[in-house]
């Protein structure tokens, strides 16, 4: 391998490095405005995490209405990837 490839190949690693941190760095700041949005409307909050009505928006929803900290406790499961 001759020094220009190296040097080729040292910088197409250093561009994935940066490329691999600014996602995570991404996806901390979604988690992050999602549980914002979590305590201020559970079922909103699981709407965006979803990307669609389902069940689990339903769910969030009914249970928010018949009293909110269930609805909050219901939303952060799922964020979180636990529900």
């Amino acid at each position: 391998m001759t020094g220009k490839e190296r040097r080729e190949l040292k910088r197409e690693q250093r561009k994935a490095v940066k490329s691999a941190l600014k996602d995570y760095q991404d996806a901390d700041t979604n988690t992050i405005l999602l549980v914002i949005l979590a305590i201020l409307l559970p079922p909103v909050a699981v709407l965006v995490h979803q990307g669609e009505l389902n069940s689990k928006f339903w769910i969030a929803l009914l249970l928010t209405l018949l009293f909110y900290l269930p609805g909050l406790i219901y939303a952060l499961l799922v964020i979180f990837g636990n529900a």
